[in-house]
Parts: structure tokens; C-alpha cells; sequence
């Protein structure tokens, strides 16, 4: 069985197969052409964070493919009173055709995909965010026509975002260029997954506090909010220290005349970017959010079919 934890675990081939399949469905998608691949199937939604994107492209995928998704916050489920996961899991595993959860600790969705027997995917973790990054990964190719050789800057907080995109980047032949303010590092087992996957497929690993440094010459341009969810007590703290992390328009025309950028989103704008970057043509962030749907209607088929 397999199951989507975390990009570090899939293999480059993996990827590339499903950016294939997303392009393929994205395509079936915009012509009109039925694809009912999960018909009959049911997909369960954990939610313990609220979510815009997350929970309307998985629910709308499910339907495209002619299943089911169903919606579980953290109050609708014992879960969120203190069942194991070890109960959850086994008792959902005979419900279910598949799992998707968006939670805080990584190790929740380990343990879902140890103790159940359908396939878990992980709509976002304080550590990870592997199906947003696949998305982008779709965008980029999308933009650029390829992936290998390209250079990716990441600028703001070292966070899910961060560790995600340094698993994606690497995988598919991208250089990374990761610039963070001193104490909101990356945490080092990812850079060093990140190292350990670059040195096998020949890209190249940037760890810098030098946001100028990180973003020359990018072909793509990637920031994230400064306080993710549960950090809104340290916003005031992190705007001061995020200040030159800034992407504006002096910023990001450091980067190459051709670069995009991205941003998962929300954004708050004014802080870690200004209008007149995530507004420009340059800016394909409506694009990115669109491909949640397609990269993640992929990673169904692919565990679930």
C-alpha cells in the first residue's frame, strides 16, 4: 500500500508520473471529459486546522472522480476527545477507501498510516505540506516546460513550506536556495534529506540568511506567510525580524527577468509581499491554487484506484 507522508519518501520517478497523470486530468477537466477513476469510493477528510483550499480541492476532486468526500473536524470525531489513532485508524480503515488529514504533529499521519489499512495522505503537517508542493511543482513545469536545471528560491520562515519544497526541489533536478532569518531556520533533518537526495540527482543545496544572496538569478521565486496557524502570537515579534525578507518589487527583480512567483496562500499582503508583486503579470499564484485540485485528484488515483 502506498501512501503520500511525505515527498522524501517518493522517488523522482513517482513524482514525474504524477505531475503526468495532473497535467492528464487537468486536461480531461477543462474539455469536458468524465474521469470517474475513484467511483464508489469514499475519501475521509481529518480536519484538526481550518483550511480554504485544502478542503474545497480535495472534496471537489473526490466528486471529479465520481466519489465521495466526507468532512471530519476534530468536534466531529473521538479523535479530537482523546480516542488513539490506533482505535481511529482501524475503525475508519473499514469505512474508507482512503484518508486524508491536515493536523500539527507529522507523527499523527505516520501513525494513521501504520495502524489503518487504506492508503493516508497528508493534507499538511507543521513539518510538511507535500501536496501543495506537488502543485507547484506542476505550476512551475507548467510555465517553464521543465523542471531540471532550474533555479528556486524560498525566502521567510523555514517551515512546512520550506522543508516540502526542498524535498520536491531536489527530487526533480532543481536547485534550491533557502534564505531564513538566523533562528527561524530549517530544521536540519530536512536539509540534510534535501543534501542527500541533491547529491543523488545532481542539484545543489542553498542555506543562507542572505535573502539577496538566495534570490539571484532565480527562475522561481517562492514566500510563505511570516506566522503560519498557531503562531499569531508571535506575529509582531516575526514582522520585525521577517522586515527584509520581504518580496517587493526592488526584491524580486533581483531574480531573473523571467521568474514567477508563488505563494501558497493566504497572503498577507504588505508583509511577506507586496501588491505589486503577487499582483504582477510575473505573479501565478491564482494558477498554483487551481493545480491543488489537479496535482491532488493525481494522488488520489494514484493510492486509492
Amino acid at each position: 500500500m502506498k501512501h503520500l507522508l511525505s515527498l522524501y519518501d517518493w522517488s523522482p520517478e513517482e513524482i514525474l508520473e504524477t505531475l503526468d497523470l495532473a497535467d492528464e486530468l487537468k486536461k480531461d477537466n477543462k474539455e469536458g471529459r468524465e474521469h470517474h477513476y475513484l467511483k464508489g469510493k469514499t475519501l475521509g477528510m481529518i480536519f484538526s486546522k481550518s483550511s480554504t483550499r485544502t478542503r474545497v480541492s480535495f472534496e471537489v476532486g473526490m466528486y471529479q472522480l465520481g466519489g465521495h468526500a466526507l468532512f471530519l473536524s476534530s468536534n466531529d470525531i473521538q479523535l479530537g476527545r482523546g480516542e488513539t489513532i490506533y482505535d481511529t485508524a482501524n475503525v475508519l480503515s473499514r469505512y474508507l477507501d482512503g484518508i486524508m488529514i491536515r493536523t500539527f504533529k507529522q507523527q499523527d499521519v505516520v501513525d494513521l498510516s501504520v495502524y489503518g489499512q487504506i492508503p493516508i495522505i497528508n493534507g499538511l503537517t507543521d513539518d510538511e505540506h507535500p501536496c501543495q508542493v506537488l502543485a507547484d511543482l506542476q505550476t512551475i513545469r507548467e510555465k517553464k516546460g521543465t523542471l531540471k536545471g532550474l533555479k528556486m528560491a524560498y525566502i521567510g520562515d523555514g517551515n512546512n513550506m520550506a522543508h516540502s519544497l526542498m524535498h520536491g526541489a531536489t527530487k526533480t533536478g532543481m536547485d534550491i536556495s533557502v534564505a531564513t532569518p538566523s533562528n527561524y531556520q530549517c530544521q536540519s533533518k530536512f536539509v540534510n534529506q534535501a543534501i542527500e537526495i541533491a547529491a543523488q540527482t545532481g542539484s545543489k543545496v542553498t542555506i543562507t540568511q542572505d535573502p539577496v544572496l538566495a534570490i539571484k538569478d532565480a527562475d522561481v521565486v517562492v514566500t510563505d506567510t511570516w506566522a503560519s496557524m498557531g503562531q499569531e502570537s508571535e506575529k509582531a515579534e516575526r514582522v520585525k525580524v521577517f522586515g527584509p525578507y520581504q518580496i517587493n518589487k526592488e526584491m524580486f527583480d533581483l531574480a531573473k527577468s523571467d521568474a514567477i512567483f508563488m505563494h501558497c496562500l493566504p497572503a498577507y499582503r504588505g508583509y511577506e509581499v507586496t501588491d505589486d508583486v503577487i499582483d504582477s503579470p510575473r505573479s501565478v499564484i491564482f494558477d498554483e491554487a487551481e493545480n491543488r485540485l489537479h496535482a491532488q485528484k493525481a494522488v488520489m488515483v494514484k493510492l486509492m484506484k
